[in-house]
C-alpha cells in the first residue's frame, strides 16, 4: 500500500514537472522568435546607416538582402540535420549566441564585403533557429501543437512589428543605429543561457503511421512546394503593394500608400493573434482551405474593381487576416501528417526561402514592361496553384495518430 502511494506521488510529481518544463522550453521558442523578428525587420530601417558606414550606394549594400537569404537556405538544409543528432537546446543556444555575435559586428563593420559575409552567416543562423524552433515544438507538443505554433509566429510578427518604432526611438536618443544591434545582441544572450539549462525534446520515431507516411518523399516536397507559393504570395504582396498602388492609382498620396502596406502587415498580426484560439477549435486542413479561399476572394476584390480604392483597402486587409495563420498551420498540418525531423523540416524552410526569393524578382522584372496589374495577377496564380497543391497533399497523406507523452 506504501508503494503504490508512494509510486502515485511520484508519478504526479513526475507529470507536474514535464509540464512545467515543457512550458518552459515553449516560452524559451516564443522568446527566441521576438529576437527572431526584432532582427529581421531592424534590416530596412538601419540601412542607410549600414551605406554610410561602408562607403557605398544603396544599390550596393542591397546585395546582403541576397547574402542574407542564401544564408537562410543553408542554414535550413544544415540546420535541419544537426537538430536530428545532437540535443536541440544546446544547438538553439548556439544559434542565438552565434546570432548575438554577428549582431554586434554589424554597426562596426566597415567594409562593404565584410558585410555582406556577416550578413550570410546571420541568415544561415536564422534558418537553422527558425528550423530548431518549428521542429522541437512539434516533437515537444505532437498532436497539441497547433495554437502553440500559431503563437510562435504569432511572436516573430510581434517582434517585427515593434522593431521600426525601437529603431526610430534608438537613433534618437543615441544618434546612431549602433545600440539597435547592440541591444538585441544583449537580448539574445539570457535566452540562449535559458534555453541551454533545459532538456531537449527527442523526435518520438515509434509512431508507425507518422514514420510510413514520412517514407513517402512526395509528401515533403508536396509541403516544400506548398511553402514556397504561399511565402513568395505573401512577400510579393508585402514588398510590391506600395509600387502598385503608387502606379495605380495616380491621386492617392505617398502617405497613403504606405498606410495600405503597414495596414496588410497590422491585419497579419491581428490575424496571427487570432488564429491561437482558432488551431484549438478548428481542423488544421480546414483552416487552410478556408485561408487560400479567403486570399483568393481578397485578390478578386482588387482585381474585379481595380479602380476602387475601397475594394483595395478591404482586399489588402482581408489577405493580411487570411494569410497569417498559413505558414505555421502548414507546419503544423504537417506533423499530423508525417513524421517530422529536422532534415524535414529544414526542407520546408529551404521551400519557404526559395519562394520568398524568386516570385518577388519575378514580379520586379515583369512590372515595367507588363504593368502593375501583373503584382496582383501573379499573386493570383501563385495562391490559386497553391490551393491545388494543398488539395494533392491531403489525398496523399493519411492522418498519424501521435502520442501526447513528451519524450526527453
Amino acid at each position: 500500500w506504501m508503494n503504490n502511494l508512494f509510486n502515485r506521488f511520484k508519478s504526479g510529481e513526475n507529470q507536474a514537472w514535464l509540464i512545467s518544463t515543457r512550458m518552459a522550453a515553449t516560452g524559451g521558442y516564443f522568446a527566441s522568435f521576438i529576437v527572431f523578428g526584432l532582427l529581421t525587420a531592424a534590416l530596412g530601417p538601419t540601412l542607410p546607416g549600414m551605406a554610410q558606414n561602408t562607403h557605398s550606394q544603396l544599390a550596393q549594400i542591397s546585395f546582403i538582402f541576397t547574402a542574407q537569404s542564401l544564408g537562410y537556405l543553408v542554414g535550413s538544409v544544415f540546420g535541419g540535420r544537426l537538430f536530428d543528432r545532437f540535443p536541440g537546446h544546446p544547438l538553439l543556444a548556439g544559434v542565438l549566441v552565434g546570432m548575438a555575435v554577428m549582431a554586434f559586428f554589424i554597426p562596426i563593420t566597415s567594409a562593404l564585403w565584410l558585410l555582406i559575409g556577416i550578413f550570410f552567416v546571420l541568415g544561415g543562423m536564422q534558418g537553422a533557429l527558425e528550423v530548431g524552433n518549428n521542429t522541437l515544438l512539434v516533437w515537444l507538443h505532437k498532436d497539441a501543437v497547433g495554437p502553440y505554433m500559431n503563437a510562435l509566429h504569432f511572436f516573430f510578427g510581434l517582434g517585427a512589428v515593434l522593431s521600426p518604432i525601437i529603431v526610430v526611438r534608438s537613433v534618437a536618443a543615441s544618434g546612431d543605429f549602433r545600440w539597435v544591434y547592440w541591444g538585441l545582441a544583449l537580448l539574445a544572450l539570457p535566452i540562449s543561457a535559458w534555453l541551454g539549462r533545459l532538456p531537449s525534446p527527442r523526435d518520438a520515431e515509434h509512431h508507425e503511421t507518422a514514420r510510413t507516411n514520412q517514407s513517402k518523399p512526395a509528401l515533403v516536397v508536396l509541403v516544400a512546394i506548398l511553402l514556397f507559393l504561399y511565402v513568395g504570395a505573401e512577400v510579393s504582396y508585402g514588398g510590391w503593394v506600395y509600387t502598385y498602388v503608387i502606379n495605380s492609382f495616380v491621386e492617392i498620396a505617398v502617405a497613403e500608400a504606405a498606410l495600405l502596406t503597414s495596414a496588410f502587415w497590422g491585419a497579419f498580426t491581428v490575424g496571427r493573434l487570432l488564429s491561437i484560439p482558432l488551431a484549438v477549435r478548428v481542423k488544421s486542413s480546414v483552416v487552410l482551405v478556408v485561408d487560400l479561399i479567403g486570399c483568393l476572394v481578397s485578390l478578386g476584390l482588387i482585381i474585379l474593381f481595380q479602380g476602387s480604392l475601397a475594394a483595395l483597402w478591404m482586399g489588402t486587409l482581408g489577405l493580411g487576416i487570411f494569410m497569417a495563420a498559413f505558414f505555421p498551420t502548414t507546419v503544423t498540418l504537417a506533423g499530423q501528417r508525417m513524421r517530422i525531423t529536422g532534415r524535414v523540416s529544414g526542407w520546408f524552410f529551404v521551400g519557404a526561402g526559395a519562394g520568398g526569393m524568386i516570385l518577388p524578382w519575378v514580379i520586379g522584372q515583369l512590372i515595367d514592361p507588363v504593368g502593375p496589374r501583373v503584382v496582383m495577377g501573379l499573386i493570383l496564380v501563385d495562391l490559386s496553384l497553391a490551393l491545388f497543391v494543398l488539395a494533392l497533399f491531403l489525398s496523399m497523406a493519411s492522418p498519424a495518430r501521435q502520442s501526447q507523452s513528451v519524450e526527453f
